[in-house]
């Protein structure tokens, strides 16, 4: 009793008795069925992780796509419910050229010519946009977008017949603002200083030129005359203005990255400047004689959108603390450039060679300017008195007292163009002491401006307070403001010389024989049977040395007998006859010979007066060419054998494939030829190769140019062919002339917008220099010959 109850076990077997070291090597049902289970709960994990990763992924990579390129994503609409479809917001469906042409029209917006992007696959291109101003009369369309589209990645439309491309990327284009396009060349008048005219960009291009990186550049253009007056409108070129345009095929984007004009007509131009490796865009802002470059490097910036940027080359500050760099680079500022670039030579020899990269920057930006005064310097002028400017504008102030002194008949020029360029001048005269008191050269120049500008006693004055001048050197100086004070309008009289004269003819009822000058004052201005009178305006004429061009502003009469010094300074003196030629509607050439009775000058215009038999004129055909009025010495006209661009092309195969491309692209930027893409070689070979065309040297450089005239049938007839239209010419108009350099650039157009020029004929002159194209304008004619220093016909 004393112990409880308790359950009997029982005695473990010898088969189930443990023991401690014997359970090796014996399996275990129950542990086998857990390692399943954990490899299956572990496979579905990793599944599950696997799956939700992809899921993200794809989800990620189709949200790129939603906002990076939104096409990609139409095919998967296809196979999704209407649900489930993603939005695609107002991205537009892709579309053939044709389709996007048609929908600009839709939209009263013009497409003009496409310009690919890589010619050989052309995946993409660049399609810039018109649009027509309101209340324009001519050239009214101007450019208001450009766009970017790229060939389409959908299976949809990669199988059509067509090509279809999507739209990548626009950039609206704003008118170019009149204060910056005139800027220091142009004042505004009282009237409209208040009101900001806009100016309108009519053309895009591609640089020809290799570029300094990836990508393309390309840049707006647009012009714009000089002046209201019709001086400033017929003589003076076109001020060129526009935006530098970036594509970045990165990003897929377009950038404005600059505005720029140029004063000259030049577009800006990528060329090497620093000699880094990587060319510069070089802008011409030159004015006159007076040589204004900017020059911008690209460089490279950490921003995603936009990589690169421009940057322009200064001269402030200066790259170097050095008192000899700085004084270089104030003369250079002041417009002496070549003493400013003798000056960085000596001190870059005395560095060894080796310059700080925007020391030497600096450096070449100034031998760039250099390069260009002293062409103009070492030119041969036709007057002293342009020959002294062109040195004084580069610093040789000895060579122009030489030539001051040597021109006792000119000094009164000379101290005319001072005086009118006194300001530039002044300030280099100024800077030049600065850096270098010790200059007697320097400093009677800056005594014959002061004699000019203020007195002789203001001249003497200033020379009396210089601390450094010797005896000598005032002596000297007072005895060239003598000089400047002594007989400067007697002119000496012309030697005897054949006349040589140029201009356009109309005739005129009454005479007051008090306006004209002639041989014999005493003399009565009478008329025989059967004449009339005419006026010629003088265009140019040879005075026994050179030729000079209307206008004439430095032609000065002396007081005494000025009536026989035009007379003999024309050349007429002897020989008073002019012939009067008139071109008939047929094309032919009438020609009378008419005799001049009077010479007149006034504010730089010469007139001549005329007797002679009444001439054929129509004066309200508009096609009909002026009457030209010229002295029997005057012109031998050149009328090379013409050639067809088929028989040239055997002669120069790659010369005529980049000519025919230089023709089509100019004939339709100038809005003559319809915009469309630009054909292949052979097709234009096709419709061009049978245009005939003149070979001949209009340069001066033994590589002949071509010249080719054409007519508004034979433009109807291109453009019939381009459009599949029908073209009609709506009057017979003048034919117009291209003239292509041997390097296949446009020299001579008579296609530019807002231009009524046209060539008349090719003429050699007399003196034996290069030929000269005879120019028919809404103001007369002109004698234009090439400029090597501008590079252009003037």
């Amino acid at each position: 009793m004393a112990n409880p109850w308790r359950k009997l076990k029982p005695k473990a077997s010898k088969l189930n008795r443990q023991y401690p070291n014997a359970t090796k090597g014996i399996p275990k049902k129950p542990q086998t069925k857990s390692h399943r289970g954990s490899w299956l709960s572990s496979t579905l994990a990793l599944g599950f992780l696997l799956g939700s990763g992809g899921l993200i992924m794809a989800f990620a990579w189709i949200s790129i796509l939603y906002i990076f390129n939104p096409d990609q994503l139409s095919g998967l609409n296809k196979i999704l419910p209407k649900w489930a479809q993603i939005p695609l917001g107002n991205h537009e469906r892709p579309q053939t050229l044709t389709e996007i042409q048609l929908s600009l029209s839709e939209q009263k917006q013009i497409a003009g010519a496409t310009l690919f992007l890589d010619e050989e696959a052309q995946n993409s291109f660049l399609l810039p946009i018109f649009q027509k101003r309101a209340n324009c009369q001519s050239d009214c369309q101007e450019i208001v977008e450009l766009r970017v589209y790229q060939r389409s990645d959908d299976l949809e439309f990669q199988s059509q017949p067509e090509t279809y491309y999507h739209l990548a990327t626009q950039l609206p284009i704003t008118d170019a603002e009149e204060s910056f396009v005139d800027s220091t060349w142009v004042k505004a008048t009282s009237e409209n200083q208040d009101a900001e005219i806009s100016l309108p960009l009519t053309e895009v291009k591609p640089f020809e030129d290799h570029t300094p990186s990836s990508g393309a550049w390309f840049y707006l253009r647009g012009q714009r005359q000089q002046g209201t007056s019709a001086i400033a409108s017929s003589g003076a070129q076109p001020i060129a203005y526009g935006y530098i345009i970036y594509y970045n095929p990165q990003r897929t984007n377009l950038h404005q990255m600059l505005s720029w004009s140029s004063l000259s007509g030049h577009t800006p131009k990528w060329q090497q400047v620093t000699g880094g490796g990587a060319k510069e865009l070089v802008i011409d802002q030159t004015v006159g004689l007076e040589p204004h470059l900017q020059v911008y490097q690209v460089k490279s910036i950490k921003l995603f959108l936009k990589p690169v940027q421009l940057e322009e080359i200064t001269l402030i500050p200066p790259a170097l603390e050095d008192s000899a760099y700085k004084n270089a680079l104030l003369l250079a500022r002041s417009g002496l450039w070549t003493p400013a670039f003798e000056w960085l030579k000596d001190i870059q020899k005395q560095r060894q060679n080796t310059l700080p990269e925007a020391a030497q920057a600096q450096m070449d930006l100034i031998r760039l300017h250099s390069q260009l005064t002293k062409n103009q310097a070492d030119k041969n002028w036709a007057s002293p008195s342009q020959q002294v400017l062109a040195d004084l504008m580069d610093g040789r102030w000895t060579k122009a007292l030489q030539v001051f002194e040597s021109s006792p008949n000119d000094v009164q020029e000379i101290a005319s163009l001072l005086k009118v360029n006194g300001g530039r001048l002044w300030n280099r005269a100024a800077v030049a002491l600065q850096v270098n008191p010790n200059q007697p050269e320097v400093q009677a120049w800056v005594g014959l401006m002061l004699a000019i500008r203020q007195g002789e006693a203001s001249a003497n004055s200033w020379l009396n307070s210089q601390p450094k001048i010797t005896p000598k050197t005032l002596a000297y100086i007072q005895g060239l403001l003598a000089k400047l004070n002594g007989e400067v309008t007697k002119s000496q009289v012309p030697s005897p010389h054949p006349s040589q004269i140029v201009g356009s003819v109309q005739k005129i009822i009454q005479v007051n024989q008090g306006e004209w000058l002639q041989a014999d004052p005493k003399a009565d201005l009478k008329l025989t049977d059967n004449q009339v009178w005419y006026q010629v305006q003088v265009s140019a004429f040879h005075d026994g040395q050179s030729w000079l061009n209307f206008p004439f502003g430095n032609l000065r009469l002396p007081k005494n007998s000025p009536g026989r010094f035009l007379w003999e300074t024309l050349g007429i003196i002897s020989d008073s006859a002019i012939e009067i030629v008139v071109w008939l509607p047929n094309g032919e050439q009438q020609i009378t010979t008419a005799t001049i009775k009077g010479v007149q000058l006034r504010r730089g215009v010469l007139r001549l007066l005329v007797a002679g038999a009444i001439i054929s004129q129509n004066q309200h055909n508009a096609l009909q060419s002026k009457p030209l009025a010229l002295t029997d010495a005057a012109l031998e006209w050149v009328q090379p054998s013409p050639i067809t661009f088929q028989e040239l092309y055997q002669q120069n195969p790659q010369g005529i494939k980049v000519m025919l491309l230089t023709v089509w692209r100019s004939l339709q930027q100038s809005g003559n030829l319809l915009p469309a893409a630009i054909p292949s070689f052979q097709q234009m070979q096709q419709q061009l190769g049978d245009w005939p065309v003149q070979v001949i040297d209009l340069t001066n450089n033994a590589k002949p140019e071509v010249v080719l005239t054409i007519s508004e049938a034979a433009i109807a007839s291109l453009n019939q062919q381009v459009s599949g239209n029908l073209a009609t010419v709506k009057n017979q108009g003048h034919h117009r002339t291209l003239i292509v350099s041997d390097s296949g650039n446009v020299i001579y157009s008579d296609f530019q917008k807002n231009s009524d020029q046209r060539l008349i004929a090719i003429a050699k002159l007399g003196d034996g220099q290069s030929l000269a194209l005879l120019v028919e304008n809404p103001n007369g004619y002109s004698l234009q010959r090439w400029s090597e220093t501008n590079q252009r016909f003037e």
